[in-house]
């Protein structure tokens, strides 16, 4: 459903959620342990969350990354890694695609589209910590 760089950057955010929870700052081997990437893969990733303004970077000995200081949704790490495609775009990759000019795939998928932007539009990097904080979730295997 998301490319793998996606994937990885809700895994960043989730555990940097997760660590930033107890004021902590986690450099790039942290996080790339944590959720089992290559460094050189979530480097890219943790660059393009500084850019898109949801990871604030602090250099230094005692730097790292961390959250941006306010509740992300899930939306806006796919929007930030993947664009707005996957809650968009056509099922069958057609450039054209509306109610006035559906493919034949358009009434049936829609309404799985729109359900899973208000999943993603409704669920804060909070919403997912608790079980990260409390071991009973995961973010590798």
């Amino acid at each position: 459903m998301f490319s793998k760089a996606c994937e990885y950057a809700l895994k960043v955010m989730i555990y940097l959620c997760s660590v930033t929870e107890a004021g902590k700052l986690a450099g790039l081997k942290d996080i790339a342990g944590a959720i089992d990437s290559p460094e050189a893969y979530t480097a890219k990733i943790l660059q393009q969350l500084v850019r898109a303004g949801l990871l604030e970077s602090l250099r230094g000995p005692n730097g790292g990354f961390k959250v941006a200081g306010r509740d992300i949704t899930l939306m806006e790490v796919v929007t930030a890694i993947d664009g707005e495609h996957l809650v968009k775009s056509c099922v069958l990759g057609l450039k054209e695609c509306s109610g006035e000019h559906p493919c034949p795939a358009h009434d049936k998928f829609i309404a799985i589209r729109d359900h899973l932007k208000g999943v993603l539009t409704t669920t804060y990097l909070s919403d997912l910590k608790g079980g990260v904080i409390e071991g009973n979730r995961f973010l590798r295997t």
